[in-house]
């Protein structure tokens, strides 16, 4: 893993920015479903631990063939940088191809020099997600993602919502400028004496 300097200024504010955004809880979360999917004993809580725990690539291969069989063929399970960077890069597209939205993806080096985790627990979230749209049963992290519901109109129901006023944009039916003064003259408040 490269050694890299905290850095000055705006890479010293966004390292910070990273690291507040660190949440245990997501982690364990992750780390659960990863656990029930491949059936594997998890590691010590921490950052640390996890990053080395997934960062073979390994473990995020076999999920992906829970998920969809034989779409990860060779896992290589050596410890040489690039092969395990070539399993991570083999599970990003497989996730791809899967359905999980190319924006929701980490980077290989988000994981494997541990520069960004939270992002790499979010695309497993996602992916979770995805599995349980497509109809997986078993364990799951995320939630189900909406379907989507595309309608089609036509011309004469098209033509009909021009003519409806939308409430967002008012009404002219009930506001009058009854009672008004004019513009820049005083309020005159004056005591009933009756």
């Amino acid at each position: 893993m490269a050694n890299r300097p905290d850095g000055y200024g705006m890479t010293a504010e966004l390292n910070k920015k990273k690291a507040a955004k660190y949440s245990d809880e997501d982690e364990q979360l992750v780390v659960s479903w990863v656990c029930a999917m491949i059936n594997e004993t998890s590691p010590s809580p921490g950052q640390d631990n996890v990053h080395m725990w997934l960062k073979d690539g390994v473990k995020l291969c076999n999920v992906m063939n829970v998920l969809q069989p034989g779409v990860c063929k060779k896992i290589n399970s050596s410890s040489m940088a690039f092969k395990q960077m070539e399993n991570i890069s083999k599970f990003l597209e497989a996730i791809e191809v899967y359905g999980v939205r190319k924006q929701d993806k980490f980077q290989t080096v988000d994981l494997y020099e541990n520069q960004n985790m939270m992002q790499v627990y979010f695309c497993l979230i996602q992916l979770s997600s995805t599995s349980i749209t497509k109809g997986y049963d078993g364990a799951s992290c995320g939630v189900k993602l909406a379907d989507s519901n595309k309608r089609n109109f036509g011309e004469a129901q098209l033509r009909e919502g021009r003519n409806v006023i939308g409430l967002q944009m008012g009404t002219n039916k009930l506001a009058s400028q009854s009672g008004m003064t004019a513009y820049g003259t005083g309020r005159q408040i004056m005591k009933n004496n009756q």
